[in-house]
């Protein structure tokens, strides 16, 4: 974890620069700068943040005290040259830094993997509060996992549960399998190589829960996509075919048969798939579909029901 930045002694302007340490005026000046090559402050905040451990509260507490010396966690040159290299090939800061800020971790990730957003951290907060109340030993399952982040909440979020974490990608079951080891999930939880249902079929009709969060970027509109998520992040983790649906169907049409009756399934969709995907939950003989916003307020997810007393397609 980044050790939040705070102030300390000055002690004369090479040792100053040798131990990490610099002036605010000085700071300031130097983040003007850079800001004026191009880039959003929002995301050159985000490197002096998880880059420099200079926490957001603390950069703006500078602009009323210049006066004061802030210890950061490397030099300005390497901040920097962070900088002008995601200005220039418009790298994800993410894979640059090599770890993103996700609920409360700090997840490890790199290229081949797609970085966690904001938003699918509601995915976990409704899975918790949808699932039955006083059920400890659930069954579930992450579908195309990834960097393995809703595995990982999952997980510390159910500790008496068994999980199953897929994906078709090798470079993402190596990111899963190492963040899971990282914080000490791998007994709990079981990686496997597939795509969507395929590769779970021990487990079809035994999941308490599922939880996906598919490729779901039509696939014409990829191209006019940010360079920094487009050139970068994973094709196979952003697109979802022709209308954005393409796995998102795959998702549902085994849903009958992997969940146990009475399963969970949740979905992110596109904020305007929301009635395509109700639509095909309700074809697909699930009950109690539900719509959920996401934290701008648009609807961003789904979940439904394998009808309990309804046999296997």
């Amino acid at each position: 974890m980044v050790s939040p930045a705070g102030t300390v002694p000055p002690s004369g302007p090479a040792a100053t620069d040798r131990a990490g340490a610099i002036d605010a005026a000085r700071l300031l000046r130097w983040r003007r700068r850079l800001l004026a090559m191009g880039g959003s402050p929002a995301a050159f905040d985000w490197l002096l943040d998880l880059g420099g451990g200079l926490r957001w509260s603390r950069l703006q507490s500078l602009w009323s005290h210049p006066e004061e010396v802030v210890q950061l966690n490397c030099s300005l040159e390497a901040l920097e040259a962070l900088w002008c290299r995601h200005l220039e090939t418009h790298e994800p800061l993410q894979y640059l830094v090599g770890r993103c800020p996700w609920r409360d971790l700090e997840l490890p990730v790199g290229p081949g993997v797609l970085i966690p957003r904001q938003e699918t951290e509601l995915l976990v907060d409704l899975a918790l509060s949808l699932l039955p109340p006083g059920r400890a030993d659930l069954s579930w399952a992450d579908l195309g996992t990834g960097s393995g982040c809703l595995a990982i909440a999952l997980a510390r979020g159910l500790p008496a549960s068994r999980g199953f974490a897929l994906d078709a990608s090798c470079e993402a079951l190596a990111r899963a399998a190492a963040n899971l080891a990282h914080w000490n999930l791998a007994p709990q939880v079981t990686l496997l190589a597939g795509d969507w249902w395929q590769g779970l079929e021990p487990q079809w009709g035994h999941l308490d829960l599922v939880v996906a969060n598919p490729p779901y970027i039509p696939s014409a509109t990829l191209a006019g996509l940010d360079p920094v998520v487009r050139d970068h992040e994973p094709r196979l983790a952003l697109d979802g075919g022709a209308d954005g649906l393409a796995a998102i169907r795959a998702l549902v049409a085994g849903s009958r048969r992997g969940l146990a009756p009475g399963g969970l399934l949740l979905l992110e969709h596109h904020h305007d798939q929301s009635a395509a995907v109700g639509q095909l939950l309700a074809t697909a003989g699930l009950e109690r579909c539900g719509v959920h916003a996401d934290l701008e307020g648009r609807d961003r997810f789904a979940s439904a029901w394998r009808p309990v007393d309804a046999p296997e397609p």
